[in-house]
């Protein structure tokens, strides 16, 4: 099974069934349950918002590089402070009927009970990197998901500017801790210790 999004079309389609079935009247529509259950089948990163889907693009090369850079870096730090770092595709409810698929994800704590295994009811930090087809998804609209799920803080890796900007929660928002630039050391504001050279995640390949 896969699904197909455009900018005016959302489609479910299952090749070997010869079955081709248009998703855009549902929009609005959908329940949660229905929502676990196609994302349950199919490894496309999906996110739902008040009874609608967004099937989110297929990450590019460059993309999976710095993440692959990332994650190894953010997992070997947590892990030995006894905390678990995850990787997309992974759900994260950020509220009731809302659910997003950060590109990582970790708690401090690896028996934090928020780790459920369909998907998780929290995070300590997550990390987006922005892609070009909707920078502000990740810099606009998910900074707000992620300040309301209470999650301490948010780093948005920013290919389209060279920036890697570390947010820490205050309240209810976000406060920049820093916006880090190529020959700069991006560093943690929860974690003390935790840093990446700018460039080294840029340049990953």
């Amino acid at each position: 099974m896969s699904l197909v999004s455009h900018d005016i079309d959302l489609k479910l389609v299952q090749p070997a069934r010869g079955l081709e079935l248009d998703l855009m009247p549902l929009q609005g529509l959908w329940t949660e349950q229905q929502y676990l259950k196609l994302t349950d089948q199919t490894n496309h990163l999906v996110e739902f918002e008040n009874g609608s889907i967004e099937v989110l693009p297929m990450p590019t090369e460059e993309h999976q590089a710095i993440l692959e850079y990332l994650f190894f870096a953010f997992r070997s730090f947590i892990e030995q402070l006894g905390g678990k770092a995850r990787f997309a595709p992974l759900r994260l409810q950020v509220q009731a009927g809302r659910f997003r698929e950060p590109d990582i994800l970790l708690v401090r704590d690896a028996d934090d009970p928020r780790r459920q295994n369909r998907y998780w009811l929290g995070a300590d930090l997550v990390v987006e990197i922005v892609s070009p087809d909707d920078p502000e998804r990740d810099t606009v609209t998910k900074r707000a998901d992620y300040a309301g799920a209470g999650v301490l803080e948010y780093w948005i890796v920013n290919p389209l500017d060279a920036t890697i900007t570390v947010l820490q929660l205050a309240a209810a928002a976000y406060d920049e801790y820093g916006i880090f630039k190529r020959g700069e050391t991006a560093r943690s504001a929860l974690l003390g210790g935790l840093s990446v050279m700018v460039d080294d995640v840029l340049d990953a390949r």
